[in-house]
Parts: structure tokens; sequence; C-alpha cells
């Protein structure tokens, strides 16, 4: 399997619905209970892509674009962004039932140390939305 197929096939979906449990007195989801939900589709993502133990080590920033109400669908969708020599960040989205984006963060996901020893090539995406290839050598 190339590295651009191991990509792909860690790319992780998970579909919620949000409760009234989850909710704030504004009848929105808890910021805190999305980001808890961001962190578990991170860690099955990064998972998923080094199939070794992984933590969360650190989580960038967040943009809340929309509340979320109370009974929503919601769709988490987790994707590998960079892949380094011990770490690998993982992009986490949140989109509602119309498909419109409603939260996104990349987290840092570490171990991938147990990758075999090669040359990859890693496709990123930048924060220009530009698509960027990169080398990753692992000795």
């Amino acid at each position: 399997m190339t590295l651009e197929e191991r990509i792909q096939a860690a790319e992780s979906r998970i579909f919620k619905v949000v409760f009234p449990n989850t909710t704030n007195h504004y009848d929105t989801l808890f910021g805190g209970m999305a980001m808890y939900l961001m962190d578990e589709v991170a860690f099955i993502t990064a998972t998923r892509f080094a199939r070794k133990k992984v933590v969360t080590v650190s989580s960038g920033k967040i943009d809340f674009k929309q509340p979320i109400p109370a009974d929503t669908i919601i769709e988490l969708v987790g994707k590998v962004m960079r892949i380094g020599n011990t770490s690998l960040d993982v992009e986490v989205e949140i989109f509602d039932q119309n498909g419109r984006l409603i939260l996104s963060s990349p987290e840092k996901i570490i171990n991938v140390s147990q990758l075999l020893s090669g040359v990859y090539f890693v496709k990123c995406l930048g924060i220009n939305k530009k698509l960027y290839c990169s080398k990753f050598v692992k000795i």
C-alpha cells in the first residue's frame, strides 16, 4: 500500500446526534464537548494510520464557525495532514446535516516512530488551502 493510500484509508468519519445533555444554556453544543469529539476522531484517524498506540500532544487553533443546536446530526471527519518522524498532524472538521462546515482544527498526534524505513511523499494542505508535496525519509 502506498503512503497516499494509507493516508486515504486512515480518513475517519463519525456521525453523532447533539443530545440535550451535551448542550449549554443556549441549547447549542458545549464547546468542550465539541473538542472532546474532535479529539476522539483525531485519535481514531491517527491510530488507523500508524497502527500503533498514539496520544494527543497538542491541539491547534479551533474555529467555531457556527453554533450547533440540539437535535442536530453532525459528521466529524478526521484526515492525516502531515507526517513527521515521531508525530503526525490530523485535521478534524465538523459538518452539519446540510454539509456546512461548523468547526475545524488541526490536532497534533505523536508516535508514528514504528513506520517502516523508507522514503515517503506526503501531500499537505497549506493555510492558504494550496496543496504542497513534501518528501519524508524514515531511517
